[in-house]
């Protein structure tokens, strides 16, 4: 059968990428990417997927903001462009080496796009979630995400995320899922960039 991308609850983990104080004031559209992240934490929880969080260079960057809802989470902290350090690999072993990665954090082009790589090129599938990953440049942003599709990344939405996780008005979680989909996602600049999808 065709690899589609369809989302399951089991063997997915989700990533959350060196979301930072420092990085607060030059992130484009950081305030929403954030939320849209916390709302994907949220239902993480709920439905049992797995968070994994990294930091960069913490040190200088300062730490996670509060408004993600992380403070739970050990943070790992690292220097490489990628999430893929040592103590995440034990990480993901530890979990049973799970087939699919929905990523969200910043910036598309750098973190976000070597994490999303290695992944890749371990055999997972990668959902990024397009309105919860975000650059310094809008450029940088937008032309990472239409790069990271040309090499078999799937870009999503975070309603689309959590829609596809219950699948049915009937699942068990579905109510406290409908709360986080209570209001619309913000918009994120995203709309000039589909049209060159």
């Amino acid at each position: 059968m065709a690899n589609i991308g369809r989302l399951s609850t089991k063997d997915t983990v989700l990533f959350l990428c060196d979301m930072q104080e420092k990085f607060r004031p030059n992130i484009f559209q950081f305030t929403n990417i954030v939320s849209n992240a916390a709302r994907l934490l949220q239902a993480s929880r709920v439905l049992g997927i797995p968070p994994i969080l990294t930091e960069q260079y913490p040190k200088g960057l300062g730490p996670t903001v509060p408004e993600l809802g992380a403070s739970d989470l050990k943070a790992y902290a690292k220097t490489s462009f990628t999430m893929m350090i040592e103590e995440v690999e034990r990480q993901l072993e530890a979990l049973g080496n799970p087939k699919q990665a929905i990523l969200c954090g910043i910036e598309a082009h750098a973190c976000i796009a070597c994490t999303a790589y290695d992944l890749l090129e371990k055999g997972m599938e990668v959902h990024i979630v397009a309105d919860a990953v975000s650059s310094r440049s809008q450029t940088d942003r937008l032309f990472a995400l239409s790069r990271l599709k040309q090499s078999g990344a799937y870009l999503t939405t975070t309603e689309a995320v959590m829609l596809q996780l219950v699948q049915d008005a009937k699942h068990p979680n579905f109510k406290e899922i409908q709360k986080l989909l209570a209001h619309p996602s913000p918009d994120t600049g995203l709309l000039a960039f589909f049209s060159a999808l």
